[in-house]
């Protein structure tokens, strides 16, 4: 997976000498690097089993999504905000699947954001999207699963 990137996308170059800062704090420079370091910590993170480590990729106000959350964590708009909700949603899952373990398949860069697609809980098929700040946090996350494992 590893071949030449560069850091910065023609567009974010663009604004290198203007004084656009507003739209400069917007763009985040996603390569395959990045992305390929994100995932694969991640995973390492999830399949440790240690939720710090996990939250440490999020940013303090970040938006979860997913299916899930409906009916873990019985919330029936399926989205949680903030490391606090998501975590305890998280740690019930945790204590759920003892033996969980997840095996990353594929990782796919965005603009500003990576979908990473990868074996979850019981083996069935996740692509979960990560929209990232400028700070290269976590901002906002969707989780999909195989229309077989939906509660």
């Amino acid at each position: 997976m590893s071949r030449p990137h560069n850091n910065m996308s023609m567009f974010a170059r663009a604004w290198e000498d203007t004084d656009c800062t507003r739209v400069k704090a917007e763009i985040c420079h996603m390569d395959g690097a990045f992305a390929e370091h994100f995932a694969n910590e991640w995973v390492a993170a999830w399949n440790a089993h240690d939720l710090d480590r996990v939250l440490l990729h999020y940013a303090d106000g970040f938006e979860m999504s997913s299916p899930y959350i409906i009916t873990l964590a019985g919330e029936p708009s399926g989205t949680l905000s903030g490391k606090s909700a998501v975590g305890a949603y998280w740690r019930k899952a945790l204590n759920l699947f003892p033996d969980l373990h997840f095996v990353l398949v594929c990782v796919l860069v965005g603009t500003n954001s990576i979908t990473l697609y990868y074996k979850g809980a019981r083996g069935r098929f996740v692509a979960e999207v990560f929209h990232f700040d400028a700070e290269q946090k976590v901002s906002r996350a969707f989780a999909h699963y195989d229309v077989l494992s939906v509660p």
